[in-house]
């Protein structure tokens, strides 16, 4: 009989770290369509005393909030995949460590920029606009961190010298595309118009696209691959 580990609690709880990134995006009023960098301070702070907008608001973020919690998990289960990987030193999946504790903490700030806009949307429409700034620049600019993951991973998987790769060089292939898409949201504070802006197609709609896509093919790669390794586990007991 097989027996539940963490990682298999972890992985099957990836459904629910999908459905709040979808409700998210659902509820959440600025992104459907996303705000605009060119909308003035009194527009803003509308959009947060809009009376209809305030809870889809506060509780869209409130489930956001869970899901930077539940990308540790994921990232984690990534991580735990390169330390099978047959390397003289496990450096690349220290550096991917690295960058997974950053990425999480900046949904975090973003999380709370949007959530602080919205705590008291009566305060000065300068202040809001502040805030929403603070939240859409660190939501879309901060690319840095998910980069870093993607190269690391890619370069792990190349450098895999055994008979049986934990991951496919398709992988690696893929990892360094999406790092290429997700690149140009870092200019996002360069600009209030045109692809690059946080509203933009490059920023926001290609950067997310290739975030959802990354989150759907990398689940499904982990979970052949654990699949794998607990019946060559079981196998061999």
């Amino acid at each position: 009989m097989r027996r539940v580990d963490g990682e298999i609690i972890l992985f099957w709880a990836l459904p629910a770290l999908a459905l709040s990134w979808i409700l998210v995006f659902l509820f959440f009023p600025g992104f459907s369509p996303p705000m605009s960098p060119t909308m003035s301070a009194e527009e803003v702070a509308a959009f947060y005393r809009d009376p209809q907008n305030q809870p889809l608001i506060r509780y869209s973020l409130i489930v956001f909030n869970w899901f930077g919690v539940g990308i540790v998990a994921f990232l984690s289960l990534i991580m735990m995949q390169m330390q099978r990987m047959a390397h003289r030193t496990p450096i690349l999946a220290y550096c991917y460590l690295g960058c997974s504790t950053g990425g999480p903490v900046l949904f975090f700030l973003a999380d709370l920029f949007w959530l602080l806009a919205a705590f008291r949307p009566e305060r000065d429409p300068q202040l809001t606009l502040l805030f929403n700034d603070l939240a859409w620049i660190s939501f879309t600019g901060q690319v840095g961190f998910m980069v870093g993951q993607c190269v690391f991973l890619a370069l792990a998987i190349f450098l895999d010298r055994q008979p049986r790769p934990i991951f496919q060089k398709w992988v690696a292939h893929f990892n360094l595309a999406i790092a290429t898409a997700i690149a140009p949201a870092a200019f996002v504070a360069t600009t209030l118009t045109g692809p690059l802006a946080w509203d933009g197609l490059l920023s926001f709609w290609v950067r997310n696209g290739a975030i959802a896509l990354w989150l759907v093919v990398m689940t499904v790669v982990i979970g052949k691959n654990i699949h794998r390794q607990r019946n060559e586990a079981v196998a061999a007991a």
